[in-house]
């Protein structure tokens, strides 16, 4: 069975038409369709319908896809431990993050590692904390940087940093000339959150809950620079990260919160059943020592 076939198949199974899969393949379109009917005749059943002009899964294509990914999933690693074992400097290193830790942590953790590994590489992604999580448990990263224990069984988290939440507020907001304030001196206005998958809306909601109310929803944003946008615009109040509260001239305002400990918890993750690549073990050594010393700078300041 011909693995870029196979690569192929689950390419157009996850959505790609025969002629993206077949360039992506450096294959013509026809070719990569005989070679997706040969399969068919080694597998001994149809794995496409055609509907329209979209090719669909039938149900032994479903069946067999799950298990041509697991397959392609383990000859990778297996390539990739080969590569590792012949050149270990210059491993490749999944990492998924959360966006808001992509403009402050990820940088300089990145740029610390590759002054002593000059030929390692990184595979980054990022996205929602639910999204990053999946990709975690089905392998697509081999580290996890983000806000918050996921709290799944598979997964072992550890605490790097405790990142402090001020609330902002408009520029010309009654509170704005103030350093300090209450999280219940604005339990009446309309704020400004993350959506539901997340991690930072559910610390939102739950320091609401301690400071004895629930937040009236003024907007849904995606990422952090969203909502600290939408306050300075005057639409709400919003907690985001102590290190998002450089903003430009007629930005929001940014006050420490007093009735709460307003913090989030940020950490690494990997897959607990999971033996770490070389490299991605040394890469996670980095990022523990590296945590060490921010906190250690921070007591001192």
């Amino acid at each position: 069975m011909d693995l870029q076939v196979l690569r192929c198949f689950v390419a157009v199974a996850d959505g790609a038409t025969v002629t993206q899969a077949a360039a992506e393949a450096h294959l013509t379109q026809p070719a990569l369709s005989r070679a997706l009917r040969r399969l068919e005749t080694e597998v001994g059943a149809e794995l496409f319908q055609q509907v329209g002009r979209v090719l669909r899964l039938t149900p032994a294509g479903r069946a067999f896809k799950d298990h041509a990914e697991a397959a392609l999933e383990r000859l990778d690693r297996g390539l990739r431990a080969v590569h590792e074992t012949v050149a270990p400097e210059a491993g490749l290193i999944p990492l998924a993050f959360l966006h808001s830790l992509g403009t402050w942590l990820l940088p300089p953790l990145i740029t610390g590692f590759r002054e002593r590994f000059p030929l390692s590489r990184f595979e980054l992604r990022q996205g929602s904390e639910a999204d990053l999580v999946a990709g975690l448990l089905d392998g697509t990263a081999d580290l996890l940087l983000t806000a918050g224990d996921p709290g799944h069984p598979l997964i072992t988290w550890r605490r790097l940093l405790v990142e402090p939440l001020w609330l902002a507020v408009p520029p010309r907001h009654r509170l704005a000339q103030r350093r300090r304030a209450r999280l219940a001196e604005v339990a009446e206005e309309p704020f400004i959150l993350l959506r539901n998958e997340q991690g930072l809306r559910s610390v939102t909601e739950a320091l609401c809950a301690q400071a004895g109310f629930s937040p009236r929803v003024g907007f849904e944003g995606d990422e952090v620079a969203t909502l600290r946008g939408l306050v300075g615009a005057g639409l709400g109040v919003a907690l985001v990260p102590r290190r998002h509260a450089a903003a430009p001239t007629g930005g929001p305002s940014y006050l420490q919160v007093t009735d709460v400990a307003a913090a989030r918890d940020i950490g690494i993750a990997w897959l607990t059943p999971r033996t770490l690549p070389p490299n991605s073990t040394r890469f996670l050594d980095h990022v523990r020592a590296h945590a060490e010393a921010v906190a250690e700078q921070e007591i001192l300041a």
